[in-house]
């Protein structure tokens, strides 16, 4: 498993966003500075995360964005898949994102990628947002 930049970037704005839950909306600009993410690629990630209901927005001076649910109830896979697709190692080892590939000629070796799967998989979806602040 490798994360893209989009998914990095989506994790840190999330975790600015769960650190000020409470507090209402933030701006772009705010969260851009606060985890050092470039303003146009925040704001693409944004609204991805607006259009799957992560996060909602507000215009105005008292605008930005804020998380549409607690933070301990988004998980780190579900924002890591939405960003970047399976979290297996090959795409023949993912229960989502299930595709052939030449590592099924080994049973024994696609057995090894399903348990790297499992233990990333479980290790991620234990994991909500509310753990990262």
């Amino acid at each position: 498993m490798r994360l893209s930049r989009k998914s990095e970037y989506a994790c840190l704005a999330l975790i600015e966003l769960a650190e000020h839950y409470d507090t209402g909306y933030r701006r772009t600009a705010d969260i851009a500075a606060a985890r050092e993410i470039p303003r146009n690629y925040l704001e693409q990630i944004l609204l991805i995360l607006k259009r799957t209901g992560y996060v909602s927005s507000a215009r105005g001076a008292e605008g930005g964005y804020k998380l549409c649910k607690p933070p301990g109830e988004i998980t780190l896979a579900e924002i890591l898949r939405l960003m970047d697709g399976a979290l297996a190692p090959v795409e023949s080892a993912s229960k989502y994102f299930y595709e052939h590939t030449p590592i099924e000629n080994s049973e024994k070796l696609l057995g090894i990628f399903r348990d790297i799967r499992g233990y990333i998989s479980d290790k991620l979806e234990k994991t909500t947002f509310a753990d990262l602040v």
